[in-house]
């Protein structure tokens, strides 16, 4: 699941949110995380759970809540 996904389902951004990032990112060159913390639509601490739940899920471990 890609780090966009999980932070919609968590409901942290918006798809147009996601959106409006990804096309930013295409110029800048910035990691997606690291341009939604800049824009100030998610913490740190966001960003953290969420890579922990896209490394769990890519290898399996994922347990569904």
């Amino acid at each position: 699941m890609k780090i966009g996904e999980i932070l919609i389902r968590r409901q942290l951004i918006s798809q147009v949110q996601l959106n409006q990032a990804i096309d930013i990112q295409t110029s800048l060159h910035m990691k997606l995380g690291e341009l939604l913390m800049f824009q100030g639509l998610i913490q740190p601490q966001n960003l953290e759970e969420a890579l922990n739940e896209q490394y769990w899920r890519e290898n399996g471990y994922w347990i569904i809540d």
